[in-house]
């Protein structure tokens, strides 16, 4: 893929205004999130923590465009353009995500799962399958490009995740517990690897996990309490 990118780093890539999600239950309406704003810059990384329920995910898909706010707005920075869009326009393509359960295509080998979010986005056979190649490589995996899921470890899956997340340059990756599945040596290196991934090509990075240790290594840490984000 390209390696132009008009935006540089420190440029707000991630806007939010104050966005409000609820849903209905039994004792009336639950308000989730309840009026966030939140600003992420090009090869920043930023935690969110939050007890269970608290709305994580819920922002994360949000930010995203998976999910829509009730009230608010989101804005993403185009990768290629520079210009603000909605997040609904920018999935795998100025927004990458990477899952706790991978979310890889069981049929398709590692190179196939990186180069068909190419593919998606615009790209030529030749050129998704070498912006693929290069990126299976560089997460260590260039000895796997052929392996289907199922014959890929849990931390070789995620590795294969992050490498499709970042084939087509996205101004921010969103990932939602990476770590999730896996063993506790193994999550350790895929958070390595993440931020280090990031911080090569100056993507921006929000992190929604449980570890107060992992959210410790990013540059700015929050907390998700009462539908509010606050400084950790």
């Amino acid at each position: 893929m390209p390696d132009s990118n008009p935006i540089s780093t420190g440029e707000c890539v991630l806007r939010a205004t104050g966005l409000q999600k609820a849903f209905a239950a039994p004792s009336g309406r639950l308000q989730i999130i309840a009026g966030v704003d939140l600003e992420i810059r090009a090869g920043e990384s930023v935690s969110i923590r939050g007890s269970s329920g608290s709305g994580k995910t819920t922002l994360l898909q949000i930010l995203g465009g998976l999910d829509l706010a009730d009230v608010g707005e989101v804005l993403v920075r185009a990768p290629d353009s520079g210009k603000w869009v909605s997040p609904q326009s920018a999935i795998g393509h100025g927004i990458g995500f990477v899952f706790q359960n991978y979310q890889l295509m069981p049929e398709l080998t590692a190179l196939e799962n990186v180069a068909l979010a190419a593919r998606i986005a615009g790209a030529s056979v030749q050129v998704a399958t070498a912006a693929a190649k290069e990126l299976l490589i560089s997460v260590g995996l260039g000895d796997r490009l052929e392996h289907p899921p199922a014959r890929l470890s849990g931390g070789e899956c995620q590795r294969v995740a992050i490498a499709r997340a970042m084939v087509n340059r996205p101004a921010v990756i969103l990932a939602d517990e990476p770590t999730g599945n896996l063993d506790e040596k193994t999550a350790d290196e895929i958070m390595k690897l993440l931020l280090g991934v990031v911080a090569a090509r100056g993507t921006a990075l929000l992190l929604v996990t449980h570890s107060a240790e992992f959210a410790s290594r990013t540059q700015r840490r929050l907390v998700l309490s009462g539908g509010r984000l606050g400084s950790a």
